[in-house]
């Protein structure tokens, strides 16, 4: 299974949702890999503990060497001879470096866009793969949804995350009909929510009514989530007994029902 956590607006918690999600699969014994996409990096700081500083070691050598053939050899670095291990048993990660950055004009000129979705064909090693996304429908996130079977959406509580919620559901849908036809969004999943505040009860609902695939399973707000990412380790590890971790568990419970 291929998943991918995108939504256009920042500050969602994407990398938050990837990492623990991720982490979740790989306790429960499946090899799972994470791929950061964004050049934050923030997904591969929380299960590293640090960003990888050299981008041959990065999914920035394998962009680039989809570039030239030529510079790299007939035999050019694969997504799998990328991947890091980290501190955590079955889960690894296809590291970030900012030097996606510049590279993507000439992949969007030259139309690499099915190369993530063509390399990820050819690992068979995993059970699951998590694909964080920069904040933007650009490049990475497109080539992100064109290799994914499931799209999740996380979605924060207030009025302008709710209007961004429709230009991204239409992205979305214009990227399945054009290039993915097995992209389905798997869900919507409601972050920092404030259960007794009115707000966001009432845009929850409002979003059900209409249609839309909110999950059951809601995350709240916590500062252990920022410790969690201070100490470089997913809430499962970092503070298993905790209600947020077990939100997470829920969610993924959900996701695999």
């Amino acid at each position: 299974m291929r998943r991918v956590i995108f939504n256009q607006k920042g500050g969602v918690g994407k990398s938050t949702i990837t990492c623990n999600l991720a982490a979740i699969s790989a306790m429960e014994g499946k090899k799972t890999l994470v791929i950061d996409l964004d050049i934050q990096g923030n997904s591969t700081h929380y299960l590293l503990g640090h960003k990888v500083t050299d981008p041959d070691k990065t999914s920035a050598h394998f962009f680039k060497a989809c570039l030239s053939i030529a510079l790299f050899g007939s035999n050019h670095s694969d997504i799998a001879s990328l991947i890091h291990e980290t501190p955590f048993q079955n889960l690894y990660v296809l590291p970030s470096h900012p030097d996606l950055e510049p590279l993507q004009g000439r992949l969007e000129s030259r139309y690499k866009i099915f190369k993530l979705r063509d390399e990820l064909d050819k690992l068979e090693d995993f059970d699951e793969i998590y694909i964080d996304t920069p904040p933007i429908l650009n490049f990475y996130s497109q080539s992100a949804l064109i290799a994914a079977n499931k799209c999740l959406i996380p979605f924060d509580c207030d009025s302008f995350a709710r209007e961004a919620l429709y230009t991204l559901t239409n992205s979305i849908a214009e990227v399945k009909a054009d290039h993915n036809q097995n992209l389905e969004i798997e869900g919507i999943v409601v972050n920092q929510y404030q259960s007794q505040a009115k707000l966001p009860k009432q845009i929850v609902s409002e979003l059900i009514e209409e249609g839309l695939p909110v999950l059951d399973s809601k995350i709240s707000p916590s500062i252990k989530v920022r410790e969690s990412h201070t100490h470089s380790k997913p809430l499962i590890h970092y503070a298993p007994n905790h209600k947020l971790s077990a939100e997470f568990q829920a969610l993924h419970s959900e996701l695999h029902d």
